[in-house]
C-alpha cells in the first residue's frame, strides 16, 4: 500500500507592508524582492515554534515544515491597498494536528535584510505563535536567542487558517468520472475502439479512490496518535505523583552499627 503524500497548503497571507515587531518597516520593495528571490533550492525557510530553533529532532522546538513558495499580491486594508506576501507551506503531521487543535494560529516572518552579501532581503524562517500582541516584546527581549543574525527582523504576526490543496480523489475523480461517461455513451465501432481505454480509465479511477482513502485514513491515524500520546502523558504524570507520595518511598533509616563499625543485627 502506498503512503499518502505530505499535504501542501494553499497560499495564505503571512505579511503586509508596514510595521515589524522591532520598530522597523517592511516596505513594498522588500516584499517584492522576497517574492522574487525566494528559492528553497537556494535556502529553504523552515517553520519554527515561536521562532525558536531547537537542536534535537524530538524537541518541541524542532522544525514543523517548510516554506515551498511565496508570491506577492495587493490586498485591501483599512488604510487602502497594500502589498502582501503569501506563502505556501509543506507542514509536518504535528503542525497539521496543532492547527486543527486551534493552536499556533499566527505566523511571523524572519527576514534577513542582506542575504549572502547580495544586498537583497531574503526569507530565512517562518514562526508560528499564539501571542501576536506580545510577540514584539518577546522578540526584542529574546532576540539574541531567536534570530540567526542580530539585524534580522520579525514581521508582525498575522492570523492564518491553513487550507490544503485538494488531495487525489477530488477534482481528479470528477474528471475520471466524466471520461467514463463519455466512453460509455459511445456506440458501434467507437465503442470497440474505446473499450480498452475505458478499462484503463476505470483502473485509474480505482487508484485515485484508493489514494484518497489512504490520505483520509492517515489523517485519522494522526488524530488517534495525538490523543493516545496525551493520554499516556497524563497516566505517567499520575503514576509519578502516586509513587512520590507512597509511604515506602521516604528516606531509609541508616543501618545500626557496633563499636567496631560492623553492621549489627537489630533485635
Amino acid at each position: 500500500m502506498s503512503k499518502p503524500s505530505t499535504p501542501t497548503s494553499k497560499f495564505f497571507r503571512v505579511a503586509t507592508e508596514g510595521a515589524t515587531t522591532d520598530g522597523r518597516n517592511i516596505d513594498r520593495a522588500t516584499i517584492e524582492q522576497i517574492a522574487a528571490t525566494y528559492n528553497p533550492a537556494t535556502y529553504g525557510a523552515r517553520i519554527w515554534l515561536e521562532h525558536i530553533r531547537g537542536i534535537l529532532p524530538d524537541s518541541q522546538f524542532k522544525a514543523y515544515g517548510d516554506v515551498i513558495a511565496v508570491k506577492a499580491e495587493e490586498v485591501d486594508t483599512d488604510s487602502g491597498k497594500k502589498l502582501a506576501l503569501f506563502a505556501q507551506i509543506e507542514p509536518t503531521a504535528e503542525l497539521v494536528a496543532i492547527n486543527k487543535a486551534k493552536q499556533k494560529l499566527y505566523t511571523s516572518l524572519e527576514i534577513q535584510p542582506d542575504f549572502a552579501d547580495s544586498s537583497k532581503p531574503y526569507l530565512v524562517g517562518l514562526g508560528v505563535t499564539d501571542s501576536p500582541a506580545s510577540l514584539g516584546t518577546e522578540a526584542l527581549k529574546f532576540s539574541a536567542g531567536r534570530k540567526q543574525q542580530t539585524d534580522n527582523l520579525f514581521t508582525s504576526a498575522v492570523e492564518v487558517t491553513l487550507e490544503f490543496e485538494e488531495p487525489q480523489g477530488g477534482k481528479l475523480a470528477d474528471v475520471v468520472r466524466g471520461l467514463l461517461a463519455r466512453f460509455s455513451s459511445a456506440t458501434g465501432s467507437n465503442a470497440a475502439q474505446f473499450a480498452d481505454i475505458t478499462e484503463a480509465v476505470q483502473e485509474l479511477a480505482g487508484h485515485v479512490v484508493t489514494a484518497s482513502d489512504n490520505y483520509a485514513a492517515a489523517v485519522k491515524r494522526i488524530d488517534a496518535a495525538e490523543k493516545a500520546l496525551k493520554a499516556t502523558q497524563e497516566e505517567l504524570a499520575t503514576f509519578k505523583t502516586q509513587m512520590d507520595e507512597a509511604p515506602g518511598n521516604g528516606p531509609r533509616r541508616p543501618a545500626a552499627t557496633g563499636n567496631d563499625g560492623a553492621v549489627q543485627t537489630e533485635f
